[in-house]
């Protein structure tokens, strides 16, 4: 599979080399600090499907507007393969926007992964599923009452940057960053270069130091 063989490359370069090799091609903010994962050496790669969170209100709350609705639609919005289902705060981020029980129906589905901008529970259960999940950090609390998912299918906003469905996310436990889908091709090759100039940079340093030292 091609996303199967971009997952290994972004995780064989890395963040940072990603991070640059996006700066170069377009430039709005696009990187995303380093975040929190019950198995943070499970790196994050796939297409984008959004949740919109927003402050809670009872009475747009209503009948079968629970998370599971919002996690299908949203999937079916952006029915790629391999999909990362990106969760906003709400404006609060050190709130916790679900956990083992609400993320158990994505167990086994084929998405890659979590990212939320906030926080998630039960890191015990979400280190067992088959998807990275990736958060702002661990919770105990239930946080349905201070956040709800409002809409799906939208371009949401994570550690203040946009991210649209479709776009393509990575992250490992240095950090992520947010590839528009069209850019995705052009931004491994600016990533390969930036690679072997790095290299290149860090051996002729080590040869400098050398001479000095000899």
């Amino acid at each position: 599979m091609e996303d199967e063989a971009l997952a290994a490359k972004f995780a064989r370069l890395g963040c940072a080399t990603l991070v640059d090799a996006v700066g170069r091609i377009h430039s709005h903010p696009a990187h995303i600090p380093s975040m929190t994962s019950p198995s943070p050496d499970r790196p994050l790669f796939g297409p984008a499907a959004t949740i919109s969170f927003m402050p809670y209100r009872e009475d747009l709350n209503g009948p079968g507007l629970d998370f599971g609705h919002f996690y299908h639609e949203a999937l079916k919005s952006t029915p790629l393969p391999g999909q990362v289902l990106v969760l906003s705060s709400g404006g609060y981020p050190e709130v916790s926007h679900g956990g083992g029980t609400k993320l158990s129906r994505a167990d086994g589905s084929g998405i890659a992964g979590v990212l939320v901008d906030g926080r998630l529970r039960d890191f015990d259960q979400l280190r067992e599923y088959s998807f990275s999940t990736w958060c702002r950090g661990e919770a105990v609390r239930w946080g349905g009452d201070t956040v709800m998912p409002y809409a799906w299918g939208v371009a949401v906003e994570v550690a203040g940057v946009c991210v649209a469905p479709g776009d393509y996310v990575y992250m490992d436990s240095a950090g992520g960053v947010v590839i528009p889908s069209a850019s995705l091709h052009q931004v491994v090759v600016v990533a390969e270069e930036v690679a072997v100039e790095e290299a290149a940079a860090e051996r002729g340093i080590r040869d400098e130091a050398a001479r000095r030292r000899g």
